[in-house]
């Protein structure tokens, strides 16, 4: 293994190529058009384009992956998290080319990546589990007949899916069935499968989870436990280790259960088994990530386990490093920074970042997937770097945090950065009594935060690729559609007919789109009656369903066709009063 192709972007795909730079081997970047001067890109040894500027054309194409990894030469690639990382055919794809996959066995894929076959092996190993489906469902239909059996809230899930996408919670029963909609089609934009199963919810649950390795022969190794209850839109925003406030007998039961998971299946690689815990300490097997977790630097700091040298090194068949479960040392916090707004409802905000100060000192780490006059991109992840700090203790962790982001500057995109501050210093989180859950920051903490300064639109970095002849070679040139624009205009790069833009007056009737994206449902036909904050439409920003209120009460008239792509504050349709 001597050239590893990383088949991502961003911050995992920086966390990589420092990763096989540091094991003396070569990396490989690819990228989408608009990432075409990423850091990523700019970090690794080689860089290949996959041709397109959107998920589907680039990250999430099989296709132009392997053809990349072909035309690198790469012996290995590693899939970091989301995208593809828990595709069996890209995994299996990969090793009939004859080069190693730096991840989990397909099997293995196929086993835990299906939520429905994973839950159906965690009650074979006596994993505790709340009830479920054991299939995928066919229709909203199912879902609701599911609910009256059963009872609310229920939670529906992408059975192919991961990190929060593809994941609704119904706590009324007029709600599943647009819940059902919305969940499959988040997951089929995410991750190109847009089947769901449904389970019991968990009310004001913790969210619990186990880092494991495996060196494919039936030896598992859990190398820590995490605690990730403070989500928004069902995706982690901080992340703890260790999970603060387990009984011992509780962190017994989540290590025995996701060694004894993993095990079944003779687990390859780098894992985490997630469970919920309730108010009342009832514990319910969730899912298995069969790929590393955005959370993984924690579990580093209080183990000392290089996580991503221990995937290269299981693919290389040197096994594992470790035999048994570390003892944790200190404790350790990761606040994601994500280009959002937290104040409108974590709305995405991509645009320019202007400048970046990062903090330092003592325990302070900083993983990254942008830096000063990087863009962060509106048709990818929000999530543009992690803050991580470790201490002696967890009290120690807390306050180093606040220090770190009293020095943390981004400027020119909104992010979280205001609501962590905040979060820093309620009690329900800085004490020792823990009282946060995976619904904590929507129902308690979202009322108290404060709208920032809109981010200016981001530049388009789309590519224009124009075949060229060099010394009687025919290559393909991919020039920015911008710089083009500038030239045809004879002007600069970024320049705007400021005369167009001025002097006209704005339509009150015009509903704009909060964030760019693409338009993947009306809620509301043509014509149809709204009230004032009524939701009308659905667009998929940073992999992301977003919702669009009616702004005021009218008859709706649609603007934008479904599957249209739409910057922020275009125009989608009109509300006449």
């Amino acid at each position: 293994m001597r050239r590893v192709l990383i088949a991502n972007r961003g911050e995992i795909a920086v966390r990589v190529v420092r990763a096989v730079a540091e094991a003396d081997l070569v990396s490989i970047a690819v990228y989408a058009d608009q990432d075409a001067d990423a850091l990523h890109v700019r970090l690794a040894d080689e860089a290949f384009a996959l041709g397109g500027a959107t998920a589907a054309d680039s990250y999430l194409s099989i296709e132009w992956i392997m053809a990349a990894a072909h035309a690198a030469g790469a012996d290995a690639v590693h899939p970091g998290y989301g995208f593809l990382s828990e595709s069996a055919e890209l995994a299996r794809a990969v090793e009939r080319a004859g080069m190693i996959w730096i991840g989990p066995t397909p099997d293995n894929i196929e086993a835990l990546g299906d939520k429905i076959t994973a839950r159906r092996i965690a009650q074979s190993v006596g994993a505790p589990l709340v009830a479920g489906t054991d299939r995928p469902l066919e229709s909203a239909d199912e879902a609701v007949a599911f609910a009256r059996e059963h009872g609310l809230p229920i939670a529906i899930k992408a059975a192919f899916g991961g990190g929060g996408r593809g994941l609704k919670v119904a706590r009324r029963l007029d709600d599943v069935a647009d819940a059902f909609e919305s969940a499959s089609r988040e997951a089929e934009a995410a991750f190109g499968r847009g089947e769901c199963f449904v389970e019991r919810f968990l009310e004001r649950p913790r969210h619990i989870e186990a880092q494991v390795v495996g060196d494919g022969a039936g030896r598992v190794v859990v190398v820590g436990d995490r605690d990730c209850s403070l989500q928004r839109r069902n995706q982690k925003l901080v992340e703890e280790a260790p999970a603060p406030g387990l009984s011992d007998e509780q962190r017994r039961r989540i290590h025995e259960a996701s060694r004894d998971i993993c095990a079944a299946v003779s687990y390859r690689g780098a894992g985490t088994v997630e469970f919920l815990m309730g108010e009342d300490g009832v514990i319910s097997f969730l899912e298995v990530n069969t790929r590393l977790q955005v959370e993984h630097p924690i579990t580093e700091a209080v183990t000392g386990v290089d996580l991503v040298a221990e995937q290269l090194r299981i693919a290389a068949g040197a096994g594992l490093s470790i035999d048994e479960t570390p003892t944790p040392s200190g404790h350790a916090v990761e606040l994601r920074i994500n280009a959002e707004d937290s104040g409108r409802g974590f709305l995405p905000s991509p645009g320019v970042v202007t400048g970046l100060r990062v903090p330092a000192g003592p325990g302070i780490r900083w993983d990254a997937g942008i830096e000063a006059g990087d863009t962060v991109q509106g048709a990818f992840d929000s999530l543009i770097a992690k803050l991580i700090v470790h201490a002696p203790d967890r009290d120690t962790a807390v306050v180093r945090a606040r220090r770190a982001l009293r020095e943390l500057s981004v400027e020119g995109v909104a992010t979280v950065v205001p609501f962590a501050r905040l979060l820093l210093e309620d009690p329900a989180f800085s004490t020792t009594g823990f009282a946060v859950h995976t619904q904590w920051i929507e129902t308690e903490l979202m009322p108290r935060l404060e709208a920032q300064p809109r981010s200016e639109p981001a530049p388009d970095l789309s590519l224009r690729r124009v075949p060229i002849e060099v010394d009687g070679r025919r290559m393909v040139l991919g020039l920015p559609e911008d710089l083009l624009r500038a030239l045809a205009a004879g002007g600069t790069v970024g320049e705007t007919d400021a005369d167009a833009e001025a002097g006209v007056e704005a339509d009150p009737g015009v509903i704009e789109a909060p964030v760019p994206g693409v338009l993947v449902s009306w809620l509301v036909g043509d014509g149809e009656q709204v009230t004032e904050g009524q939701d009308v439409a659905a667009i998929d920003a940073m992999k992301m369903e977003t919702r669009v209120a009616a702004h005021r009460a009218g008859v709706l008239a649609h603007g934008t066709d479904v599957g249209g792509a739409v910057a922020m504050g275009d125009p989608l349709g009109k509300i006449s009063a």
